[in-house]
């Protein structure tokens, strides 16, 4: 475990802790939910290097098990949480299981068809609400004692969830399970040669990332108060996938800049209507071009110096 990390994130919590004073909770909800959703899915392009173009699924398909559970069922909203993150969690396991057996592009590709089979199902199937989404989803008190109606009150149990996640994250990746997948991504057959059951710990970080993912879907529909296919198309997955490299793809707090920077450029930048698009890529090049680490990336590497070159006599 690196020495800084947990002060960073304390000193990151103590400042979301009170930047409502400065900000609207609602926004800070919507950049919380996000930084999880793009550190879900860090784990898995970060430290096994497999990227995925389906996470979506796991995000949106929960956020509508999670809304219609408490709006249609009437179930408590911690239990509806709970509800769409073991769904992703088992979305997680299936698709895993499958895309795992293909490496590179075509995991990917297999993982973005299996997304568009979630995505037709969700316009499909009767209990999403079609095009119309399951909207005006309850705020019903949280463990029957918290009002989180209020925004503020709220905003402070999503960032307990979220500071949750992260700490899920980071014991993960500092743990011998994590030197394992990081070797995976360095060298996956080397790796099989040291005796690992390489498929196991794929197929695990791959469901740790889409339970997490779930979790952060599940707990912005209950933000938002609805659940539609904007969470579950293929722009979201290529959203996350943006948020992730301009933090700084395999870096611990990178997400979490990225998700930031781009959920303000969408919520400030709102007048410029489309061309939020093309702003979005503008910075994305840039940000490739000038920023190969990304933004958190580039900034350790300053702190940590160039190796001095070492002359041999």
């Amino acid at each position: 475990m690196k020495s800084y990390d947990m002060p960073i994130f304390a000193g990151l919590v103590l400042l979301l802790a009170a930047a409502p004073l400065a900000l609207y909770p609602l926004f800070l909800m919507k950049v919380l939910c996000f930084a999880l959703f793009a550190l879900a899915f860090n784990l898995l392009i970060g430290y096994v290097g497999l990227l995925s173009f389906g996470h979506a699924m796991f995000f949106g398909f929960a956020a509508y098990v999670s809304g219609y559970a408490v709006k249609a069922w009437g179930w408590p909203t911690e239990i509806g949480i709970l509800a769409g993150t073991g769904v992703a969690a088992l979305m997680g396991l299936v698709a895993g299981s499958i895309a795992i057996r293909r490496q590179g592009i075509y995991f990917a590709m297999v993982t973005l068809a299996l997304a568009q089979m979630v995505f037709f199902l969700c316009v499909q199937a009767a209990f999403t609400g079609g095009e119309d989404g399951i909207q005006a989803i309850p705020r019903r008190p949280l463990l029957g004692v918290l009002d989180i109606k209020n925004d503020l009150t709220f905003y402070y149990v999503v960032l307990t969830i979220f500071a949750v996640g992260f700490l899920i994250i980071h014991r993960a990746i500092h743990s011998p399970f994590g030197q394992v997948l990081k070797a995976i991504r360095e060298n996956e057959q080397r790796a099989i040669s040291l005796g690992y059951r390489v498929d196991h710990y794929k197929l695990l970080a791959f469901v740790l990332s889409a339970t997490l993912a779930g979790l952060a879907g599940s707990t912005k529909a209950i933000v938002f108060q609805l659940a539609s296919l904007t969470d579950v198309t293929w722009q979201m997955s290529g959203e996350v996938v943006l948020m992730t490299l301009v933090g700084g793809m395999g870096t611990v707090f990178g997400p979490i800049v990225g998700a930031a920077v781009i959920i303000t450029m969408q919520n400030y930048l709102v007048g410029f209507g489309e061309w939020v698009l093309v702003i979005q890529g503008a910075i994305f090049v840039v940000t490739v071009l000038l920023f190969r680490r990304g933004i958190v990336g580039e900034i350790a590497q300053l702190f940590r110096g160039k190796p001095k070159m070492v002359v041999q006599p």
